[in-house]
Parts: C-alpha cells; sequence; structure tokens
C-alpha cells in the first residue's frame, strides 16, 4: 500500500475514546528524541493527565544529535538543554518530571538490538508497570529516521516483557521517504485532538531548541519546519496497532 493511500485510510480510522487506547489503566509513550512526545502524542497526554490516569514517558536518545556542530552546546550541554526543554514541555500537558524518564542513549545511533536495547526495554516495561500501563505508545515502525525506528523495536522488547498492547505514531512518514510501502490497511485509532490543541502548541514551542534559532553557531543544526507544525496540530493524532 502506498503511503499517501495509507495516511488517507488513517485519517478515516475510528474516533477514540481514551477507554478504547488506555483501556482501564495508564500510559507509557516512549519518544526517540525530546519533541517526538510533544508532536505525536501531545494530546493524549493531555487527554490522560486530564482524565486522572496516571502516564510515563521514555526518552531513549540523548538528543545531542540535533547541532553535533556547535561550539556554544557541546554535547553536555546540548543534552542538559534538551532534557529541561522537555520537561516544561511535558509541563505544559500537566505532566510532572518525576512521570519523566531519560534513556540517554547516542542520538543518530539508538541500537535496535543488543544489550544497551535489552536494557531500554526493561526500563519501558518499569515505566509501564510504574504508570499500571497496559499499551505502550511509539514511533511509527517505517517512520523516515534510524532512531525511531530503533525505539519502535526497543518497544517491542518491552512490550513482550509486560504483555501489553502497542500503538504507533508517526512523526516521519507523511510526505516522507519511506525504506518500504507500508502495510495495509491501517488498523488503529484516531484520537479527536482539537480541544487540546492549544496546550499541544505550548509543549512543541517549548522545545525551543528544535523551533527556533536558539542555537545559531552549526549550520547543519537541525530545525522542525513551522509548516510541518502546523500541519500536526491541525490533525487528529492517529495510533496504529498492527501485527509485528
Amino acid at each position: 500500500m502506498n503511503r499517501d493511500a495509507f495516511f488517507a485510510a488513517a485519517d478515516a480510522l475510528p474516533a477514540a475514546r481514551l477507554s478504547d487506547l488506555l483501556g482501564e489503566g495508564g500510559a507509557v509513550v516512549v519518544a526517540p528524541h525530546p519533541d517526538d512526545e510533544s508532536l505525536g502524542c501531545g494530546a493524549l497526554l493531555r487527554e490522560a493527565v486530564a482524565a486522572g490516569r496516571p502516564v510515563r514517558i521514555v526518552f531513549v536518545s540523548d538528543g545531542t544529535g540535533s547541532h553535533p556542530n556547535s561550539q556554544g552546546y557541546p554535547a553536555d550541554r546540548l543534552r542538559a538543554l534538551r532534557e529541561g526543554e522537555a520537561q516544561a514541555a511535558m509541563a505544559a500537558l500537566g505532566v510532572s518530571s518525576s512521570q519523566i524518564e531519560f534513556l540517554r542513549l547516542p542520538d543518530r545511533a539508538v541500537p535496535s538490538s543488543g544489550d544497551e536495547a535489552e536494557r531500554a526495554s526493561v526500563a519501558i516495561a518499569n515505566a509501564a508497570a510504574k504508570a499500571r500501563a497496559g499499551v505502550i505508545f511509539v514511533t511509527w515502525r517505517h517512520d523516515a529516521h534510524g532512531d525511531h525506528q530503533a525505539a519502535y523495536a526497543i518497544a517491542r522488547l518491552a512490550q513482550r516483557r509486560r504483555s501489553a498492547r502497542l500503538f504507533e505514531y508517526s512523526i516521519w512518514g507523511r510526505g516522507a521517504e519511506l525504506d518500504r510501502e507500508p502495510e495495509g490497511p491501517p488498523l488503529g485509532w484516531r484520537l479527536p485532538s482539537s480541544k487540546h490543541r492549544e496546550r499541544k502548541r505550548a509543549a512543541i514551542l517549548s522545545h525551543r531548541s528544535q523551533v527556533s534559532r536558539l542555537i545559531d553557531d552549526d549550520p547543519e543544526g537541525f530545525l522542525l519546519p513551522r509548516a510541518m507544525i502546523e500541519d500536526i496540530l491541525a490533525r487528529d493524532e492517529l495510533f496504529l496497532e498492527m501485527d509485528p
């Protein structure tokens, strides 16, 4: 199934209630980088918090690959900045710092197997236990970023440890060059998100290093396109539940 047809069908998935996604428990959101959680699950997190559901967010990479050539923000300083931005973003959604965990795997080189991946999967499974979660949310297996695909593989390991459901959310799917055509048709849910749009916007914009030229000394530094942000905010959040 080609990419455009896949996402057109995904946009027509049934509208979800929170219980359709979470059952009676909480949620764990696995983010390859600080900002993926706000882009892909901002409305979900706000909906869960507002309903009194426990949540945990696990950030997989250290985020230092966004501006690798910056002199003003070497790796340690950039990591601290991005973790602070993540905490601010989650505060905008009502999530406290005690509900966040940073695994600090290498940005742009997150492993999908091996000892580090296994340890990361244990951390995710433990986060699910703390949130009394029977479901894990992670980036789509076909997202056009190696760290997103690796995070998916790690979350699958955690799913097996926890016997949980797994939902995938896409950041780099629409309009991206995928490594293969997605399996179709898509299965899952669409979470109506408009009532949380401004909270989600605030969370996304809290990642200042990714949405502005806050770090201006790396010509190859990452900048999230404003048009992409607005497109994401205009859409409902999609959560795919596909076979492994």
